[in-house]
């Protein structure tokens, strides 16, 4: 077996995610132990090496031309990574130093050593076993990591999670607050997240009501159905983009032209800032929802309150 994917397989059974398993990554690791294609893996050392150093390194010994440009790429693939995983370590110099290298740790750099060039598997390392013993994996570090930053939101009676982000905050906002307070009652027929667009999605329940699915038409952030009313509410979750602005009502009304239960739209904004910025280009006759001030609504030119027109 030959380094490059020698070092593939010791990356992967030290628990890298997937990227970091790439030949980028494992060039860099044989850079930073100055380890060439001929000799065995005893021979490692961990001296200080700047970035420009591992590129001239890996074009001088394997047969690849990453050009000087490649070093942001080298920078956020495999040294931010195995850095945080305890593989490698700085100098400590501020980070626009030209002398700024790192090198690998010395318990890496023992694991380097242990490897044996002529096995596929590296069962027999012991300070492989070591590292791993006293080193949590980057693969669960980061799993953790997303765990703990998830936000946790009840819809429907069940749990879920939201992936982070002030979107998905205003979101949470409107099923938690905005809610039981203005929609009392009502179901979640449709909501998405970040990393899972169709989180909540009732077809049959929509299908039912009159909604025509297409892939092709852009539903709201969050559908609610009052059933006591028969009212549907369009909920657009304003971030960045995407208030009920003129434009927005037609496309919905045109989306749901087979609809007969009354049709609210609303904007949801998280801060009366935020409104601000945005008011010029919501719709008349659509509702406005803070939530810095949750138990209001301001209706825009409403001869009645909250309900269908």
């Amino acid at each position: 077996m030959d380094k490059l994917k020698k070092i593939k397989t010791l990356l992967a059974d030290i628990g890298m995610p997937a990227a970091q398993q790439s030949d980028l990554c494992a060039l860099t690791i044989l850079a930073l132990a100055n380890l060439r294609e001929i000799g065995g893996f005893s021979s490692a050392t961990n001296n200080w090496l700047r970035i420009h150093d591992i590129i001239s390194f890996i074009n001088n010994n394997y047969a690849v031309n990453y050009a000087e440009n490649s070093r942001e790429t080298i920078r956020k693939q495999a040294i931010h990574h195995f850095r945080t995983a305890a593989l490698i370590e700085d100098n400590g110099k501020p980070t626009n130093s030209p002398n700024y290298k790192y090198r690998l740790t010395e318990e890496f750099l023992k694991v380097i050593k242990e490897t044996k060039k002529s096995t596929d598997d590296n069962s027999d390392n012991e300070a492989l076993k070591s590292f791993k013993r006293n080193h949590e994996t980057l693969i669960n570090t980061y799993t953790s990591k997303k765990a703990i930053n998830k936000m946790p939101v009840r819809i429907n009676e069940k749990d879920y999670t939201f992936s982070p982000g002030s979107h998905n905050q205003l979101q949470k906002a409107v099923l938690e607050e905005f809610a039981p307070r203005f929609a009392p009652g009502s179901e979640c027929l449709y909501v998405g997240d970040t990393t899972h667009k169709d989180m909540v999605k009732n077809e049959a329940k929509l299908k039912s009501l009159g909604f025509n699915l297409s892939i092709h038409d852009k539903l709201p952030d969050i559908i609610l159905y009052r059933e006591d009313k028969d009212w549907i509410y369009f909920i657009e979750a304003m971030d960045s983009v995407g208030p009920m602005s003129p434009e927005r009502v037609i496309d919905i009304k045109k989306m749901t032209s087979g609809i007969k239960s009354g049709k609210i739209f609303v904007t949801a904004f998280l801060s009366f800032a935020k409104f601000k910025r945005f008011s010029e280009k919501l719709a008349w006759e659509t509702e406005v929802w803070i939530a810095d001030m949750p138990e209001h609504m301001i209706h825009l030119n409403g001869d009645n309150f909250m309900g269908p027109r």
